[in-house]
């Protein structure tokens, strides 16, 4: 996968970004790098239980994570597996929901980049109290 991922523009360019910024500087909200083809969203949310956690994915945009405050767990699951979609794809916001149970996670310490390609559902704020993160959408090159 990173190899195709390299191969998008807009995805290099996120990763320049991230190496030559601090991210912690970045008040809170979108900050605009590359018109609609890339902007990052500095966020302050609440963390949810695996329970409450919601699946879902993107079709326009690849998702670049990292959390900056603490660890975040994530949900991860192919989204040729999810089964049980909740709802319609919201093409405005470019997100679908999945009621599929979060199975597999992961854990990105703080400052760790993850990225989630639009093949791969993922389930984001899995842990407790509050968290301060990043999250780049980069237009997906099909």
């Amino acid at each position: 996968m990173e190899d195709k991922l390299m191969q998008n523009p807009y995805y290099v360019k996120a990763l320049e970004f991230i190496k030559n910024t601090d991210l912690n500087s970045l008040e809170n909200g979108r900050h605009i790098i590359d018109g609609d083809n890339l902007f990052v969203n500095i966020v302050d949310s609440d963390m949810k239980t695996p329970q409450q956690a919601r699946l879902e994915v993107h079709d326009r945009y690849i998702d670049i994570q990292i959390p900056l405050s603490k660890p975040e767990t994530f949900g991860v699951t192919p989204r040729s597996e999810c089964k049980e979609p909740d709802g319609e794809m919201n093409t405005e916001k470019d997100i679908l929901f999945y009621k599929d149970p979060v199975g597999v996670t992961i854990t990105a310490k703080p400052g760790e980049v993850i990225t989630f390609d639009t093949d791969t559902a993922h389930a984001p704020l899995i842990g407790e109290g509050k968290i301060h993160k990043a999250i780049f959408k980069v237009r997906a090159v099909k």
